[in-house]
């Protein structure tokens, strides 16, 4: 929720800056349905106007207007101009019902993944706040996927994908919500992807404080040691000895168990061991300890469900 909210409150500023008071500036093109109305002109209002796929859209007396990359104050002018050749003053009002020619997909690790409408010129993290935000195990890198007729993406290390139809780029999260990269907070274009893929996860089991799901920073590797510091450490009930990494196989249904002595690790009398993505390292209780635990549990209903933190 937290980062939800920083995205948000990031891409409004971000929005202040670049554009000022909000004007109309949502672009039409193919498909967008309008409504139109003419005073004194009843035949033009019976019915919503749709943009054709040329972007042309056809109305009584003024016929085919080339619509497509127009604003609606733009098409009124334009309606106006053709009805004055019937109408010495002419009162053109153009409404916009449903926009479909600018829309961009949101995928991935996101609240409200889908297709979204573009309504103006939007940048990377609006559009981002459209989807909602990033999820909690949303890595820290965001890709951007875009049609050729749209130009390379203003990014490092952008390039053609196999097709050479689409320009791929990646971009990382935190640089732009620390508003350390501003370039990086690039405009978004029609029928562009925005994927933000699931973040590098360790999970930490068992007799710790903060058990969970940890999402690993941008080119980040983690150990035994660092997972067991994001977990807080021990609780009161942990047994050093005995602990174990479960780590996933070829086969989904199985997982390999690496021992581990958490004590001698401490202690440095045994390497710190690397982890892997998806490892669950299980630390557990000891004796009578995990006896009163399991009580406890028991007791008062703990659930199991695993929560997942960025740090």
């Amino acid at each position: 929720m937290k980062l939800a909210m920083v995205l948000v409150c990031a891409a409004l500023a971000w929005g202040q800056q670049a554009e000022g008071p909000l004007v109309s500036t949502y672009v039409l093109g193919p498909g967008d349905q309008l409504i139109v109305r003419v005073l004194d002109m009843e035949e033009m209002s019976k019915d919503p106007f749709q943009i054709d796929m040329r972007g042309n859209i056809n109305l009584p007396m003024t016929g085919r207007i080339y619509a497509k990359g127009m604003t609606v104050e733009q098409l009124e002018e334009a309606i106006a101009e053709r009805l004055k050749a019937y109408i010495k003053q002419p009162d053109v009002s153009v409404m916009l019902q449903e926009m479909r020619s600018q829309p961009v997909s949101v995928l991935g690790s996101v609240r409200t993944p889908g297709v979204h409408q573009l309504q103006g010129e939007k940048n990377l993290l609006e559009v981002l706040s459209l989807a909602g935000g990033l999820q909690p195990d949303a890595g820290y890198s965001v890709r951007i996927a875009r049609e050729k007729q749209w130009g390379k993406i203003p990014l490092p290390g952008a390039k053609l994908d196999d097709t050479g139809q689409y320009w791929i780029a990646e971009v990382g999260v935190k640089e732009l919500m620390e508003a350390r990269a501003p370039e990086k907070n690039i405009p978004i274009k029609p029928h562009d992807v925005v994927t933000a893929p699931k973040g590098q996860i360790v999970y930490v089991m068992g007799a710790v404080k903060k058990s969970g799901g940890f999402v690993l920073g941008e080119k980040e590797r983690t150990t035994v040691l660092e997972a067991l510091s994001m977990a807080e450490g021990f609780d009161n009930f942990a047994k050093r000895g005995g602990a174990k990494i479960l780590r996933k196989t070829d086969k989904p249904e199985q997982r390999l168990e690496i021992a581990l002595d958490l004590g001698k690790i401490l202690d440095g009398k045994q390497k710190d061991v690397p982890m892997e993505q998806d490892d669950i390292l299980f630390v557990p209780t000891s004796g009578v300890r995990k006896t009163l635990a399991r009580a406890g549990e028991a007791a008062f209903g703990i659930g199991t469900g695993v929560a997942v933190y960025r740090r």
